[in-house]
């Protein structure tokens, strides 16, 4: 970042201000539970797989992306795991409802894939020495990445809520 050049602050600014103000209205509604329709949990994951399917059927992955995007997918799946173990999940005795309350430590894992991604995306532009940072190759491994773990957190979501729901029944 040159210091005479504006624009390199303003480039990590405007992004950090945006992320802080939308951490600030995440951490505001954290207190809220907010229902939670099982059925609907296949969405999110199916229409992100469709996206991720043009995108690798397009431009294809060359070579040991591949690999990486499989690592990715299988680091995504557990942190996407781990992050959907973080949801609190209650279901109303009498009505059987299900309601889900965010976790402020999910919230602060998602911020740390942001911020991991854009220290990545910017360590060749820092000057560290033998650093290059292929942007598709990145895109394609990030892709894989968000897969894993949208999907694997409404999957454990999914498979807690009806443990609940059908203990709720039972008792």
């Amino acid at each position: 970042m040159n210091p005479a050049n504006p624009q390199g602050w303003l480039s990590y600014a405007i992004p950090a201000i945006i992320i802080g103000i939308v951490l600030a209205f995440r951490f505001r509604n954290m207190n809220r539970e907010r229902p939670l329709k099982i059925e609907r949990l296949w969405i999110v994951p199916a229409l992100y797989c469709v996206v991720a399917g043009v995108v690798f059927w397009n431009a294809p992955p060359v070579g040991m992306v591949w690999l990486y995007c499989a690592v990715a997918l299988i680091a995504g799946a557990a942190l996407g795991w781990q992050r959907g173990r973080m949801m609190r999940i209650n279901v109303d005795p009498e009505s059987h409802e299900i309601r889900q309350k965010a976790s402020p430590a999910a919230t602060l894992l998602i911020l740390g894939l942001i911020l991991v991604r854009s220290g990545a995306r910017n360590a060749e532009s820092l000057g560290i020495p033998g650093v290059h940072v292929d942007v598709m190759a990145m895109t394609d491994i990030l892709i894989a990445l968000a897969l894993g773990l949208l999907t694997a957190q409404r999957i454990e979501m999914y498979l807690r809520a009806r443990r609940l729901l059908a203990a709720a029944r039972g008792a």
